[in-house]
């Protein structure tokens, strides 16, 4: 078993790596510098949202994680909102400091500087719209906060399609089919989403809102998450190849 990171079809979306006698070096290894280690954080921040969405889905007794919206664990008054700040500004914290391993990474070009200014201004929308216009709760009265979360949830899905467009670029061919694909997919699902909001706004049922939208979101977390392991193994070719040149 070799030391590197691997991941389910990620070949797919870089180029295979040459053999050289110094393939032992790992991700995660000394080795690599401090600041191409942060390109991981796209790996984890994606694996830290799903698993406290799910966690917070199953604690709030009154929510459905298949007819309700992400937002509403965030929602002024839902027991759940308290905790979920606290998860909302680590994994921004995460995604930003992906976007600077991105920036700072060797050889990048103006895509990969681009990618990562507006993956932190994804970021800093996504920190900002729970924690100042936040959701209303279903059934209470609407707030002139409240009624600027959808405009900000919008202008946070154009951060993030225009962050996978420009990030299509960053790895091979088959990394910007893939980047493609996703985007349809939030363009579609969004809609599908949004065709549920007038009975939101109507205090009526949601009927698969939550999973339509999560599509969107979990779409979105395994994009991050391919495009941090595929990061990681351009750097860990890299360093190989420097290795391989010096010997």
């Amino acid at each position: 078993m070799s030391g590197t990171l691997d991941f389910p079809y990620s070949n797919i979306f870089y180029k295979a790596p040459m053999a050289t006698k110094n393939s032992d070096i790992s991700v995660f290894s000394s080795k690599l510098p401090l600041e191409r280690k942060i390109l991981a954080c796209g790996l984890y921040s994606s694996v830290f949202y799903i698993i406290t969405d799910l966690l917070a889905s199953w604690w709030y007794n009154e929510y459905s994680i298949i007819d309700q919206n992400y937002s509403e664990l965030l929602a002024t008054g839902a027991p759940t909102r308290e905790v979920m700040l606290i998860v909302s500004i680590i994994y921004n914290i995460l995604v930003a400091a992906f976007a600077i391993g991105i920036w700072s990474s060797s050889g990048s070009k103006r895509t990969s500087k681009i990618t990562a200014a507006l993956m932190i201004g994804y970021a800093i929308i996504s920190m900002v719209t729970p924690t100042f216009f936040q959701m209303d709760m279903r059934g209470a009265q609407i707030t002139q906060t409240g009624s600027l979360h959808p405009l900000m949830t919008a202008v946070m899905s154009l951060f993030i399609i225009l962050t996978i467009g420009f990030g299509s670029f960053l790895l091979s061919k088959g990394f910007r089919v893939y980047s493609f694909i996703t985007i349809a997919l939030l363009i579609l699902f969004g809609y599908l989403t949004s065709l549920q909001v007038p009975q939101l706004s109507l205090r009526q049922s949601t009927p698969l809102m939550g999973f339509t939208e999560r599509i969107n979101i979990y779409s979105t977390m395994a994009w991050f998450t391919i495009l941090s392991v595929g990061l990681l193994r351009s750097e860990e070719n890299r360093i190989q190849s420097n290795l391989r040149v010096n010997d």
